[in-house]
């Protein structure tokens, strides 16, 4: 049994890194590449992987990693500045774009009412993975119009709730649909609330006492727990998997312990996220496909033209510019992942039959393997409308500003923070003390809980948008090990480091630091400028000696003078 699973992995693999590079290289985007290397290993393909749903199942993880991650880097006060555009605009397009979707199919193609309701209903929805993946490879997920698609995105989960009662009731002889759905949404909305409440009062507290054992394995296993706990919980009460992650990374989006956890899940999320479209491609019926191209592709084509004529009028009922409402109706124009788990219920449900089923699953597809190409459409249209303003907002960014990373803050870092602060600029300090980081937090400093040798940790601090790295470690093997990490990582980003004596300034320049001061030698021209004062010298004579022995002093670390 281990075997075939193994088996299933190297093949997955193999295929993710042959194919995916070339997709790259043909300009497609990853998403695609990953999709048509599951077509490939799939049944429909070399026949390489048959129990694909257990690699569908297994690689939703990848959503649930994905919604963490929006969730922790969304701070409540946007999302309460989005809330029109969420319950509004993002609630007007489900019932409009479903509206018009269930007349196509009923009217156009003669398929039964209950079987088109679902179908309607099911197709207005998006790709959250697919999108959100699109935006954050753009860095466009900040933008105009990458908010309010990320609005849509989020009713349209929060919509997956009442659908999923749908199923079984549209299987019903009678119908009382309305009352079931309004209870359905009254109990999901008590349930996201009782989860809230809860993971407020216990998450901070749980990573703060794992953060005191100072064991970064046991910090990645909690991470996990508290992931996949809330998805679990929410799965089990009706809500999507999805929904209770993004609720897990918003109550942790106020935390210092917040880029610590993204730096243990990130590299994760990429992973389940590469299997997660695999997956995808592996549902592809190839066979069929052939069989009709034409009326696949045609079935697309009326698709993603109904979405898009629905949903560019409402964008522009809520304010938003011409160019970012034809971006938003076309990067939303596909239908997602959930249309995919709706259609699979509904066909066990029999629904729909089966010749139905294949058909619907290869037009969710198609539309997903066109979203690079209209999500580049959708960039250039954004573009045209405010180039100067696209990805220019810092609502999601974190910190806000910030331009300085200090690594450290005990006392050398935190007066570093206190001068830095007086002059009016933004920084992000890390230290691995909870003690030091509870205090920070306690007087309002922008101090987060971190091991500074993870690279996710890096990265989701923003240091390629940095000016500076400034190490204030009291240690100097942890300040030797550091400098030489940051420097392989990051060339370019400019490193200032304290040192305790000029042999460790003359190894931390050779090993990649930008510049070096020594504590002790400054600390000892102070006490000579004040003993020089004592006995008379005169204060320009004073700097002038102080001034050259500091010259001399640099020279031999190789510095250059200021």
């Amino acid at each position: 049994m281990l075997y075939g699973y193994i088996f299933d992995l190297l093949s997955l693999l193999v295929a993710a890194v042959v194919i995916v590079p070339l997709a790259q290289w043909l300009r497609l985007g990853a998403v695609p590449g990953f999709l048509i290397a599951g077509g490939i290993v799939g049944p429909s393909g070399f026949g390489l992987i048959t129990n694909t749903e257990e690699i569908h199942n297994f690689a939703e993880i990848g959503v649930v990693f994905l919604l963490f991650v929006i969730g922790i880097e969304l701070k409540p006060s946007l999302l309460w500045r989005i809330r029109r555009l969420v319950f509004g605009l993002g609630s007007v397009q489900v019932i409009f774009t479903g509206l018009l979707l269930i007349l196509a199919s009923h009217l156009l193609f003669s398929i039964n009412l209950k079987a088109s309701i679902l179908i309607g209903l099911a197709l207005a929805l998006s790709s959250t993975a697919f999108v959100l993946q699109l935006l954050t490879e753009k860095g466009s997920l900040t933008s105009k119009y990458g908010r309010s698609s990320f609005s849509i995105l989020l009713l349209q989960d929060l919509a997956v709730v009442p659908l999923l009662v749908l199923v079984p009731l549209l299987t019903m002889p009678e119908l009382s649909i309305g009352a079931d759905i309004g209870l359905a949404i009254l109990e999901s909305l008590l349930i996201m609330a009782a989860v809230v409440a809860v993971g407020h009062y216990l998450l901070h507290p749980i990573l703060h006492q794992i953060a005191l054992t100072r064991n970064s394995e046991i910090f990645s296993a909690t991470a996990l727990l508290i992931v996949l706990s809330a998805a679990l919980v929410t799965e089990y009460v009706g809500l999507s998997m999805a929904m209770g992650a993004f609720l897990a990374g918003l109550l942790l989006s106020g935390s210092s312990y917040k880029h610590q956890v993204m730096g243990e899940i990130h590299p994760l999320r990429g992973i389940f996220l590469g299997i997660f479209f695999m997956s995808m491609g592996m549902s592809l019926n190839l066979d069929l496909l052939l069989e009709v191209p034409v009326l696949s592709f045609s079935l697309v084509l009326l698709l993603i033209s109904i979405k898009v004529i629905a949903l560019y009028p409402i964008t522009r009922f809520f304010g938003l510019r011409k160019n970012h409402g034809i971006a938003v109706s076309l990067l939303l124009a596909q239908s997602g992942e959930f249309a995919l788990v709706l259609f699979s219920l509904a066909h066990q449900s029999q629904l729909f039959d089966n010749a139905l089923f294949e058909q619907l699953l290869i037009i969710v597809l198609l539309s997903m393997l066109a979203t690079p190409l209209l999500a580049h459409w959708a960039h250039r249209f954004a573009r045209k409308e405010s180039p100067k303003s696209e990805g220019a907002t810092t609502d999601m960014e974190i910190p806000s500003g910030a331009s300085i990373i200090l690594v450290g803050f005990g006392r050398v870092g935190r007066r570093i923070g206190e001068i830095l602060h007086t002059a009016g600029h933004s920084f992000i300090a890390l230290d691995n003390d909870p003690s030091i980081v509870k205090n920070g937090r306690a007087n309002g400093l922008p101090v987060y809980f971190g091991d500074i040798h993870n690279l996710g940790l890096l990265k989701m601090s923003g240091i390629h948008q940095m000016e500076a790295v400034v190490i204030t470690l009291n240690n100097p093997k942890n300040t030797e090990e550091f400098v030489e990490f940051i420097r392989t990582s990051f060339p370019t980003i400019p490193i200032y480091a304290r040192s305790h004596n000029l042999e460790q300034c003359i190894e931390l320049r050779r090993i990649g630091a930008s510049d070096v001061v020594s504590e002790n030698i400054e600390a000892s021209l102070e006490l000579a400028k004040m003993a020089l004062n004592k006995i008379g010298v005169e204060e320009e004579k004073q700097d002038l000696i102080i001034n050259e022995y500091r010259q001399n002093y640099r020279a031999k670390t190789n510095q250059p003078s200021n």
